[in-house]
């Protein structure tokens, strides 16, 4: 027990620093490509701050334990939007009219939606798991077209940061947000199952934050840093990576059992979650503080549910 709870002190610093180096990197990344902000939080942030989602449901899915794979991804979307928006609305509101960020919430509940719908089948199958990577392909071609279009027309000073240095933000940053969760989830995992707790929990609660905890740190660092572009594309991008790409390349390599429970309460949660912050992303102006609050609330009364 002493030593998983080292692993996740030691997690947790390795997500506090390589949140603060992938923020920087990326922001003067987005500024010297001359693209929005946004599209370097969808893609580079966001799909960068999945690998721990991607290493763990691919891992889980070969060990033969279905409900870890699934539930990571399930409880992983659900985590992004009501704990790590809350959380990141606690440091500073967020502003919604962004470019492109109607265009992506779209995709981001399309994701959600199509899942919901192949999960009422009992399964992702192969077939599956390759329309899922097609529609990601299809979506980051599109998504870097329009967003390098963008980016000319709102083209701004640049960063004075070299290429190399900005490059080697991000790739230490990554490394130490996979380390730092892989560290975490590990320790975390142990404990948990150690005072008896089910697979299927473990994966939508323990797996699924843990895993999370890289966009956690990156979100609440680009708040505090006052970049709204980086902490809502990096859960909107994460979101989307995590249905299409990781359980679309799980799926595609092995078909993944979905639970019954799962399929009738914790998706078409994720489903109703997804939709609520996009709405509140589209009417308002921007999020106001207090609305963390709400999102943590709910996050507390869902994993109330899992343990009770």
């Amino acid at each position: 027990m002493l030593i998983d709870t080292a692993l996740v002190g030691l997690g947790l610093v390795l997500l506090f620093f390589g949140g603060d180096l992938l923020v920087r990197g990326a922001v003067a990344l987005a500024a010297r490509l001359c693209v929005p902000p946004l599209l370097i939080g969808l893609t580079i942030v966001g799909f960068g701050t999945s690998m721990p989602e991607l290493l763990v449901s691919l891992n889980a899915a070969f060990a033969g334990l279905p409900d870890i794979a699934v539930g990571n991804v399930v409880g992983s979307n659900t985590a992004n939007i009501l704990l790590i928006l809350g959380l990141a609305l606690l440091v500073a509101p967020l502003p919604t009219r962004l470019p492109g960020l109607s265009r992506d919430l779209v995709v981001m509940l399309a994701s959600a939606g199509l899942l919901a719908l192949v999960a009422m089948g009992g399964r992702v199958a192969g077939w599956h798991g390759l329309l899922f990577l097609a529609l990601l392909a299809a979506y980051l071609v599109y998504g870097a077209i329009r967003g390098r279009a963008q980016g000319a027309e709102d083209a701004e000073s640049g960063s004075s940061m070299a290429l190399w240095q900005m490059l080697g933000f991000i790739a230490a940053g990554l490394a130490a947000l996979v380390f730092g969760a892989d560290f975490l989830v590990d320790g975390a995992t142990s404990l948990a199952r150690g005072v008896g707790i089910s697979d299927a929990v473990i994966g939508l609660t323990v797996v699924a934050v843990g895993t999370s905890l890289p966009e956690l740190a990156t979100s609440v660092v680009a708040a505090f840093k006052r970049q709204p572009e980086i902490a809502v594309g990096n859960v909107v991008g994460s979101n989307i990576f995590n249905i299409l790409g990781i359980l679309g390349l799980t799926a595609a390599i092995t078909p993944v059992p979905v639970a019954p429970q799962m399929a009738a309460f914790d998706i078409p949660v994720m489903v109703v979650v997804s939709l609520a912050i996009a709405v509140l992303l589209t009417v308002l102006r921007r999020v106001p503080q207090w609305a963390g609050l709400a999102l943590l609330a709910a996050y507390g009364w869902y994993c109330t549910v899992l343990f009770v």
